[in-house]
């Protein structure tokens, strides 16, 4: 990765953390879009595993300050999603957009599954509830989005090799 992609990539990075706690609390819908899942996700398929750990884990950390009463939930999860992504790149991230959208898919349900379980706010039918109807739904959504955010960053990350 060159010194334009690292640059493209910590803009986005920054612009969607921006989204997440400017426009997010705005629409205040039940199924929201996750703008620091796909940043975690378009940072874990272009870095190392332990780079894309850390980067979700920072992004966790910041995610947990807005929580004092689940401290360390969104980290867990935001560690675990960069982490496990950045290893399964070589399987899901390719030019193909509909596997795009599945990886981002999965991306925002395994760090909603992983932090409503570690949390322990939600019991009964209220967390199943929220996982198997509000999760999915949320994903939908950050998986749309996340397809405009790749289609915007896909001309500047592209490798050019030549000869």
């Amino acid at each position: 990765m060159n010194l334009t992609q690292r640059l493209v990539l910590t803009v986005m990075l920054a612009l969607l953390v921006t989204l997440h706690f400017t426009l997010r609390p705005l629409l205040d819908w039940r199924a929201g879009v996750d703008f620091l899942v796909i940043g975690v996700l378009l940072v874990a398929v272009r870095v190392r595993p332990g780079v894309a750990a850390l980067t979700g884990l920072l992004v966790g950390t910041a995610i947990d300050s807005m929580t004092p009463e689940a401290l360390g939930a969104g980290a867990l999860a935001m560690t675990l999603v960069g982490f496990l992504a950045s290893r399964l790149k070589a399987a899901f991230f390719t030019d193909e957009l509909g596997l795009n959208a599945v990886f981002v898919f999965l991306g925002k349900v395994a760090y909603d599954w992983v932090s409503l379980l570690a949390e322990g706010r939600l019991s009964g039918m209220t967390l199943v509830w929220q996982l198997v109807a509000w999760t999915p739904l949320s994903a939908l959504a950050t998986a749309a989005v996340g397809l405009l955010v790749l289609g915007a960053v896909r001309p500047v990350m592209a490798e050019r090799r030549f000869g």
